[in-house]
């Protein structure tokens, strides 16, 4: 699933100033299996799970839980289609308006609605590809980005009600806040931007209604002849054992009825693309468990979360998992990264 390149070259220009040099992005980029070189042309592309895996290193490498959303306030200017329809657009609502019909043909994974209810307004994001949840640190990074580019596009720093992310990050979230300078909730049930409804009504300086109906004309041809790809099963696997969780992990059987498979045919699908569902299940909550430590949950909400008995049959997993139990990993970090 390909996004545009933009973004990633802000996260690694970002890091190139906090570390003064290039050392620490060129070794992120090859072990995303990227090059400084692929960043140069500002009209190719890079997966998302690159992006989200640069961002996870990054974390890591600066030793700050905020690095990409830091990163994401600063996100300025696109080349994309979706971004020079928003730059002719009337006002933010039409940017958003138009953000929520086009945003697929740069981010497949995600999709954004307007809602209103009385004097609030709220952006809500929509995962497409719901195995990308768990990448926390990107999901932060596009949140932020996107109100940075609402707050380019108006020429206005205005402060939204508060922003909401799912997941969690215990004493962290202190952090955010600081950084945001208004109320971020995490462990909410959806994630969005709330604003007021009259921030809806910010015009935009460049608009133009004639470049815009042209844009908009040929967005519209692009969307039509863009084919639906077809996820592999195992993002779609993904997509159904994070949507199952907290505490219930769907068993395989489960997960075939929900895509419509028998269960032979799921698990013959499965070794066709060189897996197995417990492999999935076991790579997922792996990743998962590395990311909550991270966030700062305690051992016994993240057994929970991961559908364990308890404490210890969580830490036997680990283990298994990384050949280390989850206090020595959190003892290992020394530092508040990211996942």
């Amino acid at each position: 699933m390909e996004v545009d390149i933009a973004r990633l070259q802000l996260l690694t220009r970002v890091l190139d100033q906090q570390t003064n040099g290039t050392e620490a992005s060129d070794r992120i980029l090859e072990k995303c299996k990227l090059s400084r070189s692929a960043l140069s042309d500002s009209t190719s592309m890079c997966s998302a799970h690159q992006e989200a895996l640069f961002a996870r290193y990054a974390c890591d490498v600066v030793g700050d839980i905020t690095f990409a959303a830091q990163a994401g306030l600063q996100f300025s200017a696109s080349s994309s289609l979706t971004a020079y329809i928003s730059k002719y657009s009337r006002d933010l609502r039409q940017v958003i308006e138009n953000t929520s019909r086009f945003h697929q043909i740069i981010d497949p994974a995600i999709a954004f609605t307007l809602r209103l209810a009385g004097n609030f307004a709220t952006i809500e994001a929509d995962w497409k590809d719901a195995s990308f949840a768990r990448y926390h640190r990107r999901t932060e990074f596009l949140i932020f980005a996107g109100l940075a580019r609402m707050r380019t596009l108006t020429q206005s720093n205005f402060y939204p009600i508060e922003i909401r992310f799912q997941h969690e990050v215990g004493k962290n979230s202190e952090k955010f806040q600081k950084l945001a300078g208004f109320p971020i909730v995490f462990g909410a049930e959806k994630l969005e931007i709330v604003v007021a409804v009259s921030t809806l009504d910010l015009p935009i300086p460049t608009y133009d209604s004639n470049l815009r109906a042209h844009l908009l004309q040929y967005a519209e041809h692009v969307l039509a002849e863009r084919k639906s790809s077809k996820q592999p099963l195992r993002a779609q696997v993904e997509g159904l054992i994070t949507q199952s969780m907290p505490g219930k992990i769907i068993n395989a059987d489960e997960a075939a009825a929900d895509l419509g498979m028998s269960p032979r045919t799921f698990a013959r699908r499965l070794k066709h693309e060189g897996t197995s569902y417990r492999g999935i299940v076991d790579d997922l909550k792996c990743d998962l468990a590395q990311t909550f430590i991270t966030n700062g949950m305690p051992l016994s909400e993240i057994a929970y979360a991961l559908g364990y008995a308890d404490q210890p049959a969580f830490s036997t997993a680990f283990k298994r998992w990384t050949g280390q139990v989850p206090s020595a990993f959190r003892s290992r970090l020394n530092f508040t990264g990211g996942s």
